[in-house]
């Protein structure tokens, strides 16, 4: 055979890759068992199983997985042989899809024939050899293993070593070497000792960790220390004892109220030593920053305070006693702390003592705060006078006097009946009411005849009730006296008709029509009375039209008299008739001529929508307080969770507390739209603020399902609620006020008579820009005018209810809210 000519470029190379890929191939049919079997063996020694067995059972599983491993290695060894060249020149010809041994062709030489016919067929063989490629190894496992047992033990192998993770090499070297004898002793266990110090639960601090060799550490006192000892021998502490926990285990523990020092011995020998420092817990500072007194609007009562403790504050209360009586059980005002256990607050906290039997008097209050040891702070004495009402009724004005002495000297009962018999000889001073009489008569059977020492804590409060009822019920029993005061008015007339001669039926006629003419003036002062409490005038009258006026009424009086005098009885009747109607005018709240049935169905429709907007206003600052008290909270307890600590998971009570709020904004808003609704059905208009604020009741309402702040838009929705009433006070002006100008007087009365004619000028003169008690409107109320006798307040918004600005001022006086939140409260109190 002729030497082989390079005539193929790259063969050499190809034939190379060949032979690798038929040797790879040889090898992994060789070894592919002795793998799987080594294989099994790993997911034998991974899963833990030789620990499990007994010496002999391990030793002769490693001998079974031993054997098998030689005899798959033999039986592999045996069949395998390097491929030779030929081989890797058929697997070439067999990868590029060549026949006929095209590469044998290059070696062949002719035994005989035509030289130039061969030269062609080598030339056709050299031009096949351009396809020439090597394919990847095949090592055909599929035919020798069906079942694909090779990939079951991978696959256990592979399990194995991720169950054992990082014990898979021990556990390996122990499936390896089997203890078929006791080996050497092993080692004494080192000793172990592990100590920490609890600090109290009220503290809230975290477990102090002490090395476990010694050292020092400062703690706070009612600390506990924990000790626990492994593998010693015979420990022994200082400072307390060590209890067996069970072979060579022992443990202990003690309350640290000193400065101490612990030594742990074992045997005598000294293990560890720590010095411990115990940190005194102070008790609480209570103090009042400025002195205690009457709020500056209303009758509330302003405590402010201040407390700080090493540890946090639990409670805090005040505690006020009557400075004449200072043995007497005091009054205890619970303070609502801001957050829990704060180490350092203040505020100021509203209280409402105006009913209080001690109102009026010398009190001493003080501070008392208690921290989480039970230790009590106690602040100084403050002296200051409970705030109390002004009753404006004398009668009213005796009974609370006689509380006051019963407050100062309970023993004093005769005194005390006594002033109480003297009311009751003078019942005209109570317009001869009866619930009064027996309530004041109650009262003093009960100091002379109860000697129970609660019994004047009874009469105490009945009369503090009777006061009110006399101070804040005088229109009903005025509105009594004046009829009664009409009736023998209309029967000194009948009397007067009937004998017109006699002297004796005329002086009676003036002196009731005296009486009738004070039982008015009274009556007048309690309607007076009662409007400036409720703070709720009517609305808004046409200036041009007749008003009711108290002169009015004087001059009625005045030509009833002048009437009687002169014996003109009928027309002393028809000015009391004209009289009452007026009376029955102002008993009604209403214009008495002028204002049909229809026309005044309006107006209580219209002054039940000025209610719904105050009650959205106070629903809606419900929302806004309630959102406050959250949002602090929060802040709270983010503080408390930032040092050092990963951030807070979300609170499900607060974020279930958000939900809640978001349902009652959305209830407001749909309250909100059918006022709207109804407004626009009575006055064919719906004010712009109240649709502003739908629009910022709209955006709380996403901001709470959303999880974002809304209180601004809480705040904008009151701000346009207090805008939407004012506008609907104009409105309801507009609609309400449009009335037919009242007629002048009857020709009657101005015939014949020129004082009346001058005086019933003068009354229409006098009617304009006055509202039905006499007093002047906004348009009228900067003139001056002659004889003026009422100084009231101008024209009110049904906004300003007593309850709103209760409610705002017991919102301003707690200063630790928000700087934004007191900043509006004040503008809305300076604004009503």
């Amino acid at each position: 055979m002729a030497a082989e000519r390079p005539v193929i470029p790259g063969l050499p190379r190809k034939r190379a890759l060949a032979r690798a890929a038929l040797g790879w191939e040889a090898a992994w049919r060789a070894a592919w068992p002795a793998l799987s079997v080594l294989a099994l063996f790993l997911a034998f020694a991974w899963s833990g199983l030789p620990g499990l067995l007994p010496a002999w059972a391990h030793a002769l599983a490693l001998a079974g997985f031993a054997a098998a491993l030689g005899w798959a290695a033999w039986r592999g060894a045996r069949g395998w042989a390097p491929p030779g060249a030929e081989a890797a020149d058929r697997r070439l010809e067999a990868d590029s899809g060549l026949r006929h041994r095209p590469l044998a062709t290059l070696h062949d030489t002719p035994a005989s024939g035509d030289p130039g016919l061969w030269a062609a067929h080598q030339a056709r063989m050299r031009a096949a050899l351009g396809r020439l490629r090597v394919g990847p190894p095949r090592p055909g496992l599929v035919a020798r293993d069906p079942r694909a047992l090779r990939a079951g033990a991978g696959l256990l192998a592979l399990a194995a070593l991720l169950a054992a993770g990082a014990d898979a090499p021990a556990l390996l070297r122990r499936a390896l070497l089997p203890k078929l004898a006791a080996g050497p002793a092993a080692a004494a266990p080192a000793l172990r000792v592990e100590a920490w110090v609890t600090p109290p639960a009220y503290t809230g601090a975290p477990p102090v960790f002490l090395p476990a060799t010694g050292g020092a550490a400062t703690v706070p006192a009612g600390a506990k220390l924990q000790l626990a000892v492994a593998n010693a021998a015979d420990p022994a502490a200082t400072g307390l004892a060590l209890a067996p926990l069970g072979p060579g285990s022992h443990a202990g523990e003690a309350v640290l109220e000193a400065d101490t020092r612990v030594t742990l011995r074992d045997g005598g020998r000294e293990v560890a030593s720590w010095t411990l420092q115990v940190q005194p817990d102070a008790p609480p500072v209570a103090r009042f920053p400025e002195a205690p007194g009457r709020a500056p609007r209303g009758l509330g009562l302003r405590l402010p305070w201040q407390v700080e403790d090493d540890w946090g504050v639990l409670s805090l209360r005040v505690e006020i006693r009557l400075a004449a009586r200072p043995e007497a059980p005091p009054v205890t005002l619970d303070v609502a702390l801001p957050a829990a256990a704060p180490r350092q607050a203040r505020g100021l906290m509203p209280a409402e003592l105006a009913a209080h039997p001690w109102a009026g008097l010398p009190v001493v209050a003080t501070l008392r705060a208690r921290d989480g040891a039970g230790q009590e702070g106690v602040s100084e004495e403050a002296r200051f006078d409970l705030p109390e009402r002004s009753f404006n009724h004398p009668v009213a004005r005796d009974l609370i006097a006689v509380r006051k002495a019963l407050s100062l000297n309970p023993a004093e009962r005769i005194p005390a009946a006594r002033a109480l018999d003297a009311v009751l000889a003078a019942p005209e001073r109570f317009e001869h009411d009866p619930a009064t009489q027996l309530s004041v008569r109650t009262a003093r059977t009960q100091l002379q005849r109860d000697r129970r020492a609660e019994a004047v804590a009874e009469v105490q409060e009945l009369l503090w009730e009777t006061a009110l009822a006399l101070e804040e019920g005088r229109d009903e029993r005025t509105a009594r006296a004046l009829a009664e005061a009409q009736q023998q008015l209309r029967e000194a007339l009948d009397e007067a008709g009937r004998t017109p001669q006699e002297q004796a039926a005329r002086e009676e006629l003036q002196r009731r029509i005296e009486a009738l003419r004070e039982a008015i003036r009274r009556h007048m002062e309690a309607l007076a009375e009662r409007l400036q409490r409720e703070n709720a005038e009517a609305l808004p009258y046409d200036p041009q039209q007749r008003l009711l006026d108290q002169r009015d009424i004087e001059r009625r009086t005045r030509r009833m008299e002048e009437a009687a005098r002169q014996g003109r009885t009928e027309d002393a009747r028809r000015e009391l008739a004209e009289l009452e109607e007026m009376l029955r005018a102002l008993q009604e709240g209403r214009v008495a001529r002028g204002e049909t049935p229809e026309r005044q169905q309006q107006r209580q429709r219209g002054q039940q929508q000025m209610g719904a907007v105050q009650d959205l206003v106070r629903r809606q600052a419900e929302q806004l307080d309630s959102g406050e008290r959250r949002a602090q909270a929060e802040e709270q307890r983010r503080r408390e969770t930032r040092r050092n600590q990963p951030p807070p998971a979300a609170d499900p009570q607060a974020e279930a507390q958000r939900q809640a709020e978001a349902r009652q904004q959305r209830a407001l808003r749909r309250a909100l739209g059918e006022l709207m609704q109804q407004h626009g059905d009575l006055t064919g208009e719906v004010p712009e603020g109240l649709g502003q604020a739908d629009q910022a009741m709209r955006e709380a309402q996403e901001a709470l399902g959303q999880g974002r702040d809304a209180r601004p838009a809480q705040q904008e929705a009151m701000r346009r609620l207090q805008e939407a009433g004012r506008q609907m006070q104009q409105a309801m002006q507009r609609q309400m006020g449009r009335g037919q100008q009242g007629e002048g007087e009857p020709g009657e009365e101005m015939a014949g008579d020129a004082e009346g004619g001058e005086e019933a000028g003068e009354e229409q003169q006098l009617g304009e820009g006055r509202d039905p008690l006499g007093r002047r409107s906004r348009e009228t109320a900067g003139q001056a005018e002659n004889g003026s006798d009422t100084r009231v307040p101008e024209e009110a918004e049904l906004l300003r209810t007593r309850r709103l600005q209760e409610e705002l001022r017991r919102r301003a006086g707690e200063r630790a809210r928000p700087p934004e939140e007191l900043d509006y409260i004040d503008r809305l109190l300076r604004r009503f």
